[in-house]
């Protein structure tokens, strides 16, 4: 579906920038995109596919961002972003396979657990903590997992990074942050080819929506690191909130 009118692109146009700055800062980008491809006439997989085109440009954005001003190292991440992109590809091929039904039953009580988990955890900041799980066995269990899931359904993918990376990893809200981009960037990138192979992407509404997405994350990766945990933090737990009762009233 290409030809919207002014008022459907304007609103798309919005949306993406919207979910650009939102999903840098505290992820959950999609809960903003996804519902405003709907109301403009895509079918739940167009919309999906079309997702992950213009999100790519958001997730790049705030990667770069944050690694312009070293709070990743994208070198030293490139192994876990391949099991990320790997997890999210076997994810999206087996999303025919999987009902999605399965995943929206539990996930409003994942997604407000992971809020009171941020909200009431003393000394939630921006300093690291001691690591619970080797970096080896987070990268080889945890990441291409949460990537899995990114692609076979997605909503809340990068609220379970942040969630990894602060519980497991012991990373500091900021550098949570920073690295759940990286991460959601190649799970997007994973879920994106398969999508691209099956023919279900709109490329001009995503291509222009991913435009509007590259601005909202500069803008968002920018205010998430001159005040770091103060506005992740609360942003954080909204939206994990937010999208939990968006798919309670969906079911």
């Amino acid at each position: 579906m290409e030809d919207l009118s002014l008022t459907l692109a304007l609103l798309l146009v919005t949306a993406a920038f919207l979910a650009g700055f939102v999903d840098s800062i505290a992820g959950g980008g999609g809960l903003i995109a996804v519902p405003a491809l709907l109301l403009a006439g895509f079918t739940p997989v167009e919309a999906l596919g079309t997702n992950k085109l213009q999100g790519l440009f958001g997730s790049a954005s705030a990667t770069v961002a944050y690694a312009r001003k070293g709070h990743v190292d994208l070198k030293e991440q490139l192994p876990w972003a391949m099991l990320s992109a790997s997890g999210a590809a076997l994810g999206a091929l087996l999303a025919t396979v999987i009902p999605g039904e399965l995943f929206r039953a539990f996930l409003p009580l994942l997604l407000i657990a992971v809020a009171l988990y941020f909200a009431f955890k003393p000394n939630m900041d921006d300093i690291d903590r001691a690591r619970r799980l080797s970096p080896f066995l987070f990268g080889l269990l945890i990441v291409p997992l949460i990537g899995f899931y990114d692609g076979v359904f997605g909503p809340g993918a990068g609220s379970f990074f942040m969630l990894a990376f602060v519980a497991l990893a012991g990373y500091g809200l900021l550098k949570a942050t920073a690295h759940t981009k990286l991460l959601n960037f190649a799970s997007n990138l994973g879920a994106f080819v398969i999508f691209a192979f099956v023919g279900v992407i709109s490329w001009k509404i995503g291509l222009i929506m991913g435009a509007a997405q590259f601005a909202g994350a500069q803008v968002g990766s920018r205010l998430a690191m001159r005040n770091g945990a103060r506005i992740i933090k609360p942003l954080l737990v909204f939206t994990c909130v937010a999208l939990a009762v968006k798919l309670l009233l969906d079911s």
